[in-house]
């Protein structure tokens, strides 16, 4: 992760809860008081976001230590210690909120991703991410996703041509060809989006490196799949599944051959795990 850009997070973070102003520790403690504190899991699942919280006390005061007792991707069990803290008390207390924050929610983004990659082994399929993140919080949730054992799709919109239903209406197929022979004179990987058998036939003559299989049925996709097989002993293109993916359907995708799996419900619909922070 670019260490700058994570910075800003925290800092954004910190500012937004007036850790300078906190009024409450600021009238019944006295500066200077150095105390010890405990970071414990409430839940179990996989954990993620330890560097972060350190990094939060860090910003907060560089006399504060943090020492990790687990690492990232690490399963955690309920009331299990993941972290010991010494340092000065209003510090750490102006830092607790916004390094809980961010270890709650990336590590339940973890293990979310840990049932899905558990859910379709042994297929070699991979478990791959979507745009479909907290607004500002992208770079921070993908490396959770990559913690949980999952894959990251692209990070932005600078990486990878993606063309979807929406640039399909607006271009027709003899101009969208050309402009594709462009692109791949520019060795830039192309992924393309369709929703039915009919329109993977006709794209598949566009040899993109991707196709995107988007909300189709597990017996269309293995249709899919036996048709690109038919064509090419390399399996190119690779294959995507993507729209309403689940832990109950999720091993079914996994069984037709495709290569990839997108699941945006990692980003947006996860549990986030509980810690607390405890003064010792």
């Amino acid at each position: 992760m670019d260490k700058r850009i994570v910075d800003f997070i925290i800092k954004r973070a910190l500012e937004e809860d007036k850790v300078d102003k906190d009024i409450t520790s600021h009238f019944l403690f006295p500066k200077n008081k150095i105390v010890e504190a405990e970071i414990v899991a409430k839940d179990e699942g996989i954990i993620a976001g330890l560097d972060i919280a350190k990094r939060v006390f860090y910003l907060l005061d560089r006399k504060i230590r943090f020492k990790k007792l687990t690492s990232d991707g690490e399963k955690v069990k309920r009331g299990e210690q993941v972290a010991l803290i010494r340092g000065d008390l209003k510090k750490i207390l102006a830092g607790e909120r916004t390094a809980l924050n961010f270890l709650m929610r990336l590590s339940g983004i973890a293990t979310l991703t840990r049932r899905f990659v558990e859910r379709v082994y042994p297929y070699k399929v991979k478990i791959m991410d979507t745009r479909k993140t907290t607004p500002g919080l992208r770079i921070l949730e993908k490396y959770a996703i990559k913690v949980g054992g999952g894959f990251n799709h692209r990070m932005d919109l600078s990486e990878l041509v993606l063309i979807k239903d929406n640039h399909l209406k607006e271009i027709d197929f003899l101009d969208l060809q050309k402009r594709l022979e462009k692109i791949k004179r520019k060795k830039i990987e192309i992924e393309i989006e369709v929703k039915n058998i009919e329109n993977f036939k006709k794209i598949l003559s566009l040899k993109p490196d991707i196709v995107m299989l988007d909300n189709m049925r597990p017996e269309e996709v293995r249709r899919a799949v036996e048709i690109r097989n038919s064509l090419s002993k390399t399996k190119n293109p690779q294959l995507e599944v993507s729209g309403e993916i689940n832990l109950k359907n999720v091993r079914t995708y996994a069984s037709t051959g495709i290569e990839r799996i997108s699941i945006g419900l990692l980003t947006h619909s996860y549990k986030s795990l509980d810690f607390s922070l405890e003064i010792l």
